[in-house]
């Protein structure tokens, strides 16, 4: 089972891989942090997540977290990753996992030729692309879950308010990363995430037999 050391190393692990790839732009690397009788893996500024449950444009988001520093890393594109669980004891109790492409063409402005010459970036400068946030979130508090409606484990595309997809399971930072890299940043040439080391144990399952019922992700038992 996954628990705060395992999961603190597993995050800066990737974090690490992400820099040697070139992805990565810059990078705050996770910590666990004693908050009273709970753990939280965290980053410098997480606090500041909170900004993304107001009533702002996306584009505001974006600029106040890049301007505060609010993520793990900023991906040569612009895109931020942000990566946070919440553990009892080595229980997890909670996670927010959140990938946020640039809603702008600012990097391209700024650095053109790594759009118009890199095969990876090319899709970033199409007009048929349009920028949206995601979520994988976690709340295994049992008065926080509506079976279906509210699923503990859930993903939710955009920023619309009741968008909750059942997922299998807590994600880990392995699958999380696996996830971006495979469906944001491969490119027939370029398959970074195959290139990532196993990430061992997953999470126990949290999706009920009704949300099996409905359209949903699932997370792999393991990644060995």
């Amino acid at each position: 089972m996954p628990t705060v050391k395992r999961i603190t190393d597993q995050m800066n692990e990737r974090i690490r891989r992400l820099v040697e790839t070139g992805l990565a732009d810059r990078v705050q690397f996770g910590f666990p942090r004693p908050a009273g009788k709970r753990v939280d893996v965290t980053f410098p500024n997480a606090a500041h997540v909170s900004m993304a449950l107001k009533n702002f444009k996306y584009s505001d988001v974006y600029r106040w977290f890049v301007r505060e520093r609010v993520y793990n890393v900023k991906m040569l594109d612009g895109a931020l990753i942000q990566m946070a669980y919440e553990f009892a004891g080595d229980r997890l109790q909670r996670h927010r996992l959140a990938f946020l492409p640039a809603p702008h063409l600012h990097e391209f402005q700024n650095s053109p030729d790594v759009y118009l010459h890199d095969e990876l970036h090319g899709d970033v400068i199409a007009r048929s692309v349009v920028p949206f946030p995601l979520r994988c979130d976690y709340d295994g508090r049992d008065e926080r879950h509506a079976e279906v409606a509210h699923p503990k484990s859930h993903l939710t595309l955009g920023q619309y308010e009741h968008c909750r997809i059942p997922v299998s399971a807590p994600v880990t930072p392995h699958w999380f990363i696996d996830f971006v890299l495979r469906n944001f940043y491969h490119t027939p040439a370029r398959r970074d995430a195959d290139r990532m080391p196993a990430g061992g144990a997953a999470f126990d399952e949290s999706i009920t037999p009704a949300e099996r019922r409905v359209m949903h992700v699932v997370v792999p038992p393991s990644a060995s």
